[in-house]
Formats: structure tokens, sequence, C-alpha cells
């Protein structure tokens, strides 16, 4: 495989916005745009990606695929088993190229199985920040993926964020719970600082302001202190003030609880469409 920049040749199946954030990411970067090719059913996605970007496209799986030393796989996990049988004949002729799939729920066991036994996969779990260039992405690689396959499909997902390789499929679940998911978490905790500001006399434009400032800040904060969150929230909390008015009244209604065991709900939810999704055939 070639790993060197401009050198690697990458195929996405699917030109979304999941696919549209590693381009942007890529192209010019990792490797030269012409080395990167695009299928999509959707003409108009094709023709933005060519103008955007200067990528190679095509409308169907085609033998440059098989030519690739990627193949990127961001389609909707409902689509993964028929694009999965378009894809098994390119394999067949191509130079055994990896296979990295950013679908949902899809297995891997059930994509080899999908792509007749195919050895060489690593299964990624974005999530949305990445469409910024802030995402962190969980990376699971099968038996089958060589060290050099590896470090492309870490530098791939780099081009959107930070990346977390795990030894265990299993614990893309978790994985999914915490960061796939978390962001809407993120979101349904600033809309409920939002109605609290308004409730409260502020504008909406005031308690969005506020309320936004204050996630990105204290995210920046945790992330450059070397001391652990908890610390960083005591140092907030003075007994008898107002910070600690609120996380008393948290803690009496169990917040932290049922976060935890709502985001056990979202792993149990991500096992459960992996067992169903790999029923498609």
């Amino acid at each position: 495989m070639k790993t060197e920049n401009k050198a690697l040749k990458i195929a996405f199946v699917g030109g979304g916005n999941m696919a549209s954030a590693l381009i942007a990411g890529l192209a010019g970067k990792l490797t030269a745009a012409p080395n990167i090719h695009v299928v999509d059913p959707n003409v108009d996605v094709l023709q933005k990606l060519r103008v955007q970007f200067r990528v190679d496209t095509a409308a169907t799986i085609d033998a440059a695929v098989a030519g690739c030393d990627v193949i990127v796989l961001a389609v909707k996990p409902q689509s993964m088993r028929e694009v999965a049988a378009q894809l098994l004949p390119v394999l067949k002729e191509g130079a055994l190229p990896l296979v990295l799939s950013i679908a949902a729920g899809i297995r891997s066991a059930d994509l080899a199985r999908w792509l007749g036994g195919y050895g060489a996969i690593v299964r990624c779990m974005p999530n949305t920040p990445a469409l910024i260039g802030l995402g962190i992405t969980g990376m699971v690689a099968t038996g089958g993926v060589s060290e050099p396959q590896k470090l492309a499909a870490e530098a791939i997902m780099r081009a959107v964020g930070a990346t977390v390789w795990l030894d265990d499929e299993a614990l893309i679940d978790p994985v999914t719970a915490v960061s796939g998911s978390g962001p809407a978490y993120v979101f349904y905790f600033i809309e409920a600082m939002q109605q609290a500001a308004e409730e409260m006399g502020l504008s909406a434009q005031q308690g969005t302001q506020l309320a936004l400032a204050t996630f990105v800040g204290a995210a920046q904060l945790a992330a450059q202190s070397p001391d652990p969150v908890s610390v960083l929230r005591q140092r907030v909390t003075s007994k008898g003030g107002t910070t600690h008015a609120a996380l008393t009244s948290m803690e009496q209604s169990g917040v932290k609880g049922k976060i935890v065991a709502a985001m056990k709900a979202a792993a149990q939810r991500g096992k459960e469409l992996g067992e169903e999704l790999g029923m498609l055939d």
C-alpha cells in the first residue's frame, strides 16, 4: 500500500456529508485530489464534489475503485448489503485494498461475510463535529489489516479530528453512546440552558450566546487543563454559593444517574442495531 503523501488512492462509496468532510480534509493534503474517486448515484452530489474539490467521480462502482488503496464505505447502514454485493466482484479483481466503513451499526463480521470473507476491514464510529474538523472517531481493525493499512486508516480519519483505536469491536457500542450520540446530549443541555435563560428574563439571543460560549469555553478548559474535570467542577463550586445550589438540585433529581442510564441505553440500542442490520441477508 502506498501511504506517502500525495500518492494514496482513496475511493469513497457515498458522497454525503461525512464523506464530503473527509474529502475536504484529504484533498491536496494527505493525497492529491485526482487520487480521490467518489461513487454516488446522485449526479448533483458528484457535480458539487468535482467543482469544490476537483476529485474524480462516477455514478456506479467501477474499475477505478478496484485500483484504490482504501475504499471508504460512507453509505446508509440499510444500503450496505446492496453496496457490498456491488463491491464484491471489484474486490476480487483488485489488489486487496483496505475497506474502511463509517456506516453506523454495521459489524465487521457481517460486512466481511457480505464481501465474501474479506479480511481487511477497519470499522469506524465518527461523530458529527467531524463536519467542522473537530470530530473524534473510534476505530477497530480486523485481523487481516496490515500495519501500513492501519496507518492509512488513521491518517484518513484524522482529517476530521482525533482518533481512538479499540482492541475489541464490542467497545464500538460504548463509543457510539459516548461520542457518536454525545453531540445530541450536548445540544440537549444547551437547549435546557437556553430555555432557563429565557424563563429568567434574558432574551433568546442572549441565552443562546451565553450557553454556547459557556460550553465552548468549559470544554476547552477541560481539554487544556492537566486536572480532571471533577477537580475543575469543585473549583467552581463554592459551598453555599449559586453553583452549589444548582448542582445540589441536579443531584437531588438524579441527573447524573439518569445521564449514565441514558448512555447505557444508547449502547444497548447500538448492539441491537448491529444484530438487526447483520440479518439483512
